[in-house]
């Protein structure tokens, strides 16, 4: 086997898809045309015979017996004479005619043969070079693909058929690729910016205000160092969860989501006290297969952006139920509809705080979800007309026993 396929490697045309439907169509034509040919002539062949033996070949009417002559020449108005001794023999005479027609119609059966198979065969190189142009197209493109050439598509025109299907499918393709590189460009140089802020703060800090210390000095330095430092640490972490949530689950466990929905909101209402936002839950009993830690790191993500992102006397709804999901939905500045899909891209703020918890990293909501879809899931948002927003996440639910009293 291994000797047969290098063997069809070393042939000149045993890699092209051309030359090999060129082989297959046109031998199966020139085959089934020969096979054609060669039995028409034999059948016109034995036709032939049958006709020549009621012909007469070099004798009278009167010569011919009466059981072979033909309807208009009966023995009873010419009486049958046998021929001469030295009289031609017709049997001897349509031999060799049937003979020399048989010959001739060898000889044009091989020439036709022939030509059919000189003309199947170009005429299938020709059109599979037609057919397999777009196949070029499409390996041309794609070698002269780079990261700097993402922009470049194929653009078949023509009937939809399965070539120009597979040209579009390709055109989708380098669509989605070129929009995962910029993104992951952003996400670089935000990530970029995002670490060096704190850093040059602190330099300065450093470089300034221990210039000519004192106490006073020292403890403000201090302090601004210590608010940089876990800064830079909420944003390292963020990082890595989103991460960890690209990158899937290794493992996964029945988790009580309710259980956790009712523990995240509980730890969140004293931030909510202070901002003067208030904070009302109802779930019952939901079950999901996953990572209870990154469960909870959604849940937070999800309360923290309701509460942060609010204004003072404002509300923020939490409801859990296996048939609606998890919805998140609060008051707060107006958001426009169309900038909605933005806020779960990384580093993306369209408002600052207003409950003076700053030092967001703008990775809440992308942490949320990249979380979803690790658990399988997904997260929709939708601003709200009077100003806020109503996140919904929807994830396979695992087991829901009897909904249980809402707590508030």
């Amino acid at each position: 086997m291994r000797a047969l396929r290098a063997a069809r490697r070393r042939w000149p045309f045993g890699g092209s898809v051309r030359a090999r439907m060129t082989l297959l169509y046109g031998g199966l034509f020139t085959v089934i045309t020969s096979a054609v040919l060669v039995g028409a002539a034999r059948l016109q062949q034995e036709v032939l015979g049958r006709k020549v033996q009621d012909f007469p070949f070099g004798a009278r009417v009167a010569a011919i017996p009466c059981d072979r002559r033909p309807p208009e020449a009966p023995c009873s108005s010419l009486p049958y004479q046998a021929p001469a001794p030295d009289a031609a023999d017709p049997d001897h005479e349509r031999g060799e005619l049937l003979a020399s027609l048989a010959g001739s119609q060898r000889l044009i059966t091989v020439v036709a043969i022939a030509v059919i198979a000189v003309l199947a065969f170009a005429l299938c190189w020709w059109l599979t070079g037609r057919l397999l142009r777009p196949l070029h197209r499409i390996t041309a493109t794609a070698r002269r693909l780079s990261l700097s050439k993402l922009h470049e598509r194929i653009a078949l025109d023509g009937p939809q058929n399965e070539l120009k299907e597979l040209a579009d499918t390709f055109d989708a393709m380098l669509d989605r690729l070129e929009r995962a590189v910029a993104s992951q460009r952003r996400f670089v140089a935000n990530a970029s910016h995002e670490l060096r802020t704190p850093l040059a703060i602190q330099r300065t800090a450093v470089e300034v205000g221990l210039a000519d210390p004192t106490p006073a000095k020292v403890a403000r330095i201090r302090a601004e160092l210590l608010r940089n430092t876990q800064r830079s640490e909420r944003l390292i972490e963020g990082l890595l969860t989103l991460a960890q949530g690209e990158r899937g689950l290794d493992t996964r466990d029945p988790v009580d989501l309710g259980g956790v929905v009712e523990q995240v909101v509980a730890e969140h209402r004293r931030l909510a006290e202070r901002g003067g936002v208030a904070v009302s839950v109802a779930t019952v009993p939901v079950t999901v297969l996953g990572d209870e830690v990154m469960l909870t790191r959604l849940v937070a993500n999800l309360v923290q952006n309701a509460i942060r992102h609010n204004h003072p006397g404002g509300r923020v709804a939490v409801e859990l139920s296996p048939d609606i999901g998890l919805v998140v939905g609060n008051t707060g500045p107006q958001v426009p509809p169309e900038r909605v899909g933005e806020l779960f891209e990384p580093f993306r703020r369209l408002h600052a705080d207003r409950t003076g918890a700053a030092g967001g990293a703008g990775l809440g909501l992308s942490i949320v979800a990249a979380i979803a879809r690790a658990h399988d899931g997904a997260v929709h948002a939708t601003a709200n007309p009077d100003g806020g927003l109503r996140v919904t996440v929807a994830l396979p639910v695992h087991a829901s026993p009897a909904p249980r009293a809402p707590a508030r």
